[in-house]
């Protein structure tokens, strides 16, 4: 029985860290026995916001490496460069025919951009979601991992398949968002403002690539309170985040000996947070070690890359043969 195509995309820019890891890519690890996984470091959308390109192959490297460190196995999914598979950009082409420039005005993700950098306007930045579209009905995916800024993308990468079947003939199935499991751990920065960033707050957040005397340093300064004041308070967020931090790394008898001393109002964070950071020393550094043994490998890391281009093209070429019969482009 042939599996279902699970795709997923990830820009190279910024550091992955503790949220990546609980909020996707640990689900990545559990997908890759049950779907067909293309997942993807995405260099050509990272193009949109003019990075230092000088750095986009040591970040693309890092990428790779630090996904494989956290168990995907290139043997079982397809992990692959954006820019190695051609045939994403002709797909493109295809679906830029088929959007409007009204519809990719009004997007929640580029009216933001614009705000943030009117003095780069550019058509990629526009056209931002029909490159992901092309990325993600090259391989004719049914289930898509994304973030709720993501799903208006999705909506419109289903809309553009339905407007190419509709014009030219039943090529693509409808993509449709997709969480793996039903426990989704949301990681929230340690100064308790949002979600832990690729590149803000950077002192609040636990990178996968972090020494073990950061990690230790950035749970102690993690922001707490002079503890309840009430037995069986409702612990404010920030508080949650720490217990959150503790219930995925420490083992269940830490957990519960301070969930109990918060219930009783005897709970010291100073001591929470040092069994904490102690954990996490011990949860990242295994990642942090692989990883950089992954990028050191230059060799290893290329035939990672390659084997991923390869699977990921025989995918996408068998797509574009379709899609060029279809459009009549098959001379």
């Amino acid at each position: 029985m042939k599996k279902e195509v699970v795709l997923s995309g990830i820009r190279p820019t910024g550091f992955l860290h503790l949220g990546n890891y609980f909020g996707a890519m640990r689900n990545y690890v559990r997908m890759q026995d049950e779907y067909d996984c293309y997942f993807f470091v995405a260099n050509w959308h990272s193009l949109t916001t003019h990075p230092d390109t000088k750095e986009l192959q040591n970040s693309v490297h890092r990428v790779i490496a630090e996904n494989v460190a956290c168990g995907l196995d290139p043997d079982k999914v397809a992990l692959y460069v954006q820019s190695d598979v051609p045939e994403i950009a002709e797909l493109y082409l295809y679906l830029n025919m088929l959007a409007y420039k009204g519809e990719l005005e009004k997007t929640t993700t580029f009216k933001e951009k614009v705000r943030l950098q009117p003095e780069n306007v550019n058509a990629g930045l526009l056209t931002y979601p029909v490159l992901m579209a092309s990325d993600i009905l090259i391989h004719r995916a049914v289930k898509v991992p994304v973030g709720k800024d993501q799903e208006q993308h999705l909506e419109m990468a289903r809309n553009f398949a339905e407007r190419f079947n509709y014009r030219y003939g039943n090529v693509f199935p409808a993509p449709q968002a997709f969480n793996f499991g039903s426990e989704l751990v949301k990681i929230m920065s340690l100064d308790g403002n949002g979600k832990m960033s690729k590149s803000e707050n950077q002192m609040s957040t636990l990178y996968l690539a972090d020494e073990d005397d950061a990690i230790r340093k950035k749970i102690m300064k993690a922001k707490t309170d002079s503890g309840p004041t009430e037995p069986n308070s409702v612990k404010p967020d920030y508080i949650e985040n720490i217990f959150t931090l503790m219930r995925i790394t420490s083992s269940a008898d830490t957990y519960n000996k301070f969930e109990e001393d918060f219930n009783k109002c005897s709970i010291r964070y100073g001591d929470m947070k040092k069994q904490l950071a102690e954990d996490m020393v011990s949860f990242i550094k295994p990642i942090r070690e692989k990883a950089a043994d992954i990028q050191q490998d230059k060799n290893l890391l290329h035939k990672i890359i390659q084997q991923g281009a390869d699977k990921a093209r025989a995918s996408a070429a068998a797509t574009l043969q379709e899609v060029r019969k279809a459009v009549g482009m098959n001379y």
